[in-house]
């Protein structure tokens, strides 16, 4: 969903479509930096006994906030450009999702840094390159 989200925001800033449809905006979700997720895991392999471990933010955002960074970042109004689709909601969809990373922070002495609103804008600016770069190759 975030990758759909920062494609549709840097495609619309680039000119190259109009519009984001999405389903429910108001589900709330832990998002974190994935480089981070991986110091985590590799902190994991270095343990003597292995042992199953939560890596989480401990936080959450609604979808809604995600997309409004995202617009914001590049300048748009995000009002301008997305529509949500009542057909796109998911009778199942989970509405809160948040992890609990307190283990991980005492036994590998780990814990996000990166917030939402960091993790949005930073996959926004790859966006833009990524279209960017394909669109002077063509």
């Amino acid at each position: 969903m975030t990758q759909k989200i920062a494609l549709a925001v840097a495609g619309i800033k680039l000119g190259l479509q109009t519009k984001l449809v999405l389903g429910n905006t108001s589900v709330r979700r832990d998002w974190g930096w994935a480089p981070e997720y991986v110091e985590a895991m590799h902190a994991m392999l270095q343990l003597s006994q292995p042992d199953d471990f939560v890596i989480a933010t401990g936080r959450t955002c609604s979808l809604q906030e995600f997309v409004e960074v995202a617009f914001t970042h590049l300048g748009l109004d995000y009002q301008q450009h997305v529509t949500i689709d009542n057909n796109l909601f998911r009778p199942t969809e989970i509405q809160i999702s948040r992890g609990d990373a307190t283990k991980a922070a005492k036994i590998l002495n780990w814990q996000a840094k990166t917030k939402m609103p960091e993790v949005a804008r930073r996959l926004v600016d790859d966006c833009v390159r990524e279209l960017s770069a394909a669109d002077k190759s063509d």
